[in-house]
């Protein structure tokens, strides 16, 4: 199907120069989508993978402990994605007050990511709709309060033009509208988040909106991150996903310059069919992986589980820490203790037998404070996740 450019141009100025910047038209696009039946085939097994996902939290015992770290994971890479270097053990070592192996800024940042996806979740559980002032909320939690994140107005839609790529406006990859016509862009964008004028299924609705949010582009800096947390919040919202187990930035990740090639082929000529295909595979691949990992984590604590239980009197302890690493798969001994109620030289006790039993490593080399992770567990989680 061809359609038009889908927006219009604008001639906008700054005191240097003038520039053309992108106005978009409101969803949903006109004509509407071609349901090819590759192109339903596709958004079926999708959400057919995102069922078969939301499923494992009621089905696997124990599943809600692997929230910590699959939320982690989707920050991670949302943040590699816009240039950062923190890992997942970097975030979970900085969420422990211990040093990461990268700027302590870059796990900040990643920090806040999960900050503010659990805010945003919290609110929609809590019954507020999602609307622009629930992103906002949630811009305001992924820049942080700090002086340096101050002049990036944290919480607030931008007043000022931005543009994507090049170094001004006249030589910018792209331009979005510019702030005097944000407030209609954006009013008609959350009637469509709320089905307005008419439903839309809420997969497509996450697919459309995503790129709509992305070509509005309504803040300073963090568009990018707020704009995939968006697609967990949607699809909480709309029922499709209970809990955000899914890391769809790992599929932009590995396929970043796709990703980015067909946002822009969206706007530039309607092909809505390609980005509607590119995001079906990118939920179904994204939403198989995580249920694989799910079971693979869930049946190594069921094995390593039973061999804490050859540990004779020292199982109930070791048990007691071999659960609060199924969370939050490094700790150190004052954390674990704290976790689980223990003193910390019964937890010590324990993680030696845990150690000789090949299940934690001890990451540093200190007397005091030493951490600890659960090596299999992490190992599992990294997958896909090797800096680009």
């Amino acid at each position: 199907m061809r359609r038009a450019l889908q927006g219009r141009y604008v001639k906008a100025n700054t005191p240097r120069e003038a520039f053309r910047a992108f106005v978009p038209a409101p969803l949903p696009p006109r004509p509407g989508i071609d349901w090819s039946p590759s192109l339903r085939a596709r958004f079926d097994a999708a959400l057919i993978a995102l069922g078969r996902l939301d499923a494992l939290v009621d089905l696997l015992p124990n599943a809600r402990l692997l929230l910590y770290s699959f939320v982690r994971k989707e920050a991670v890479l949302s943040s590699m994605i816009e240039g950062t270097q923190s890992s997942l053990a970097d975030l979970m070592l900085f969420e422990i007050d211990e040093q990461p192996g990268v700027p302590v800024e870059d796990a900040r940042e990643v920090s806040r990511c999960v900050a503010a996806l659990e805010h945003g979740l919290k609110r929609l559980r809590g019954g507020f709709p999602l609307s622009l002032r629930l992103l906002r909320e949630v811009h305001e939690a992924l820049i942080g309060p700090d002086e340096r994140a101050a002049r990036l107005t944290p919480g607030e839609f931008r007043r000022s033009q931005v543009w994507i790529g090049g170094t001004r406006p006249g030589n910018a990859v792209f331009v979005p509208p510019p702030a005097d016509e944000l407030n209609e862009c954006l009013k008609q964008f959350e009637r469509f988040l709320n089905d307005l004028p008419k439903p839309t299924p809420p997969l497509e609705k996450a697919a459309l909106a995503h790129v709509q949010f992305e070509t509005i582009h309504p803040f300073l800096d963090g568009n990018g991150r707020v704009g995939r947390l968006l697609i967990a919040l949607q699809l909480a919202a709309d029922g499709l996903l209970r809990e955000p187990m899914l890391y769809l930035s790992l599929h932009f990740k590995e396929q970043r310059r796709t990703y980015y090639e067909l946002l822009n082929t969206v706007r530039l000529s309607g092909d809505w069919e390609s980005w509607l295909e590119f995001f079906a595979d990118a939920v179904l691949t994204s939403a198989t992986q995580a249920s694989a990992s799910a079971k693979r984590l869930l049946e190594l604590a069921a094995q390593d589980g039973r061999r804490i239980e050859s540990l004779g009197r020292a199982t109930a302890s070791a048990m007691a820490i071999h659960r609060v690493l199924q969370r939050q798969p490094i700790g150190t001994a004052a954390t674990l203790a704290a976790a689980t109620g223990l003193t910390q030289a019964t937890v010590n006790k324990s993680l030696v037998h845990l150690e000789r039993l090949g299940l934690v490593r001890e990451l540093t080399s200190k007397q005091r404070g030493r951490v600890f992770s659960y090596r299999r567990y992490i190992e599992i989680l990294n997958e896909g996740m090797a800096l680009p």
